[in-house]
């Protein structure tokens, strides 16, 4: 089958199938081998690896993907890359495609049945509108992990790396950070991908980690604590806390706890660290 890194060649297949692109989901095809080459090596993925693939398009990726791993189920939403998949794709027989909204996927069976239970790695270039909720969504529902590499909008990549005190640090950053170690392992322009999107973009790896690095009894008060503590930036912790309904917490108690943090009564939610709001959930 032709590489479909190469420009010409998904042109072809586009034309082939006249396929047009939706905007609704937020499709933009890799044309660059280097780019292609330097994801599947930043994810160390090898023939011992089962891999999900989140958003296959024509399968240009997915292409390389079955090269080297051992198996891929790849999860795609719009029905009219099915047939285009079906083609692309039929030189490998160790590929599922499913078509599919992945937020509604159970990935824990996928995990399963296709690897038995053990770790997999998740490799996806990621439609911009929909990168947080599907992060999110493999953490929280603690899917068996090792890595996620993808390749997010250059901001997006950015704020998932980013610490206290910073402009982009915010409840993205803190939840990627609690998971996993975020790295930044190529940043990509506009030019490598059809049709051009109006962002840089860069592919970033987060590889899971064993335990989190801070210990907290509930994770989900933590970060909705954390979710109020950036929802109204410009206010101060106190405020941002107290005004979250669904914390019902008084100014009294969120006041006592950061004095007894030794942090002052006017800071702001982009100040601590996830330590910090590890402990403040606890306290409070």
């Amino acid at each position: 089958m032709a590489n479909l890194g190469i420009p010409q060649n998904t042109i072809a297949v586009l034309q082939k199938y006249n396929f047009n692109f939706q905007k609704k989901f937020g499709q933009n095809f890799l044309i660059d081998t280097s780019v292609l080459d330097r994801i599947i090596s930043a994810a160390e993925i090898t023939k011992e690896d089962c891999v999900l693939e989140i958003g296959p398009g024509i399968g240009t990726m997915t292409q390389y993907l079955a090269e080297s791993a051992r198996e891929v189920v790849a999860v795609e939403i719009d029905k009219a890359l099915i047939p285009i998949l079906q083609d692309t794709l039929s030189e490998y027989d160790n590929v599922t495609v499913i078509n599919e909204d992945i937020l509604k996927v159970d990935i824990n069976r996928i995990v399963q049945e296709k690897n038995e239970g053990r770790p997999i790695k998740v490799v996806a270039n990621l439609p911009y509108y929909i990168t947080t909720p599907i992060i999110m969504g493999l953490f929280e529902s603690h899917v068996p992990l090792k890595s996620i590499t993808i390749m997010v909008q250059k901001e997006v990549a950015d704020r998932m790396q980013v610490g206290p005190g910073t402009k982009d640090y915010g409840a993205l950053s803190l939840a990627v950070q609690y998971y996993a170690k975020p790295q930044i392992v190529a940043n990509v322009p506009p030019n490598c991908f059809m049709p051009r999107p109006n962002v840089g973009s860069a592919v970033i790896r987060l590889t899971r980690y064993e335990q989190p690095p801070v210990q907290v009894q509930d994770e989900k008060k933590m970060f909705a604590l954390i979710r109020a503590s950036f929802n109204q930036r410009r206010k101060t912790l106190v405020n941002g806390l107290t005004n979250a309904p669904e914390l019902k917490l008084t100014k009294e108690a969120v006041a006592g706890a950061l004095e007894k943090m030794n942090l002052s009564p006017t800071i702001r939610g982009e100040a601590l660290t996830l330590e910090q709001f590890a402990r403040l959930s606890e306290m409070v």
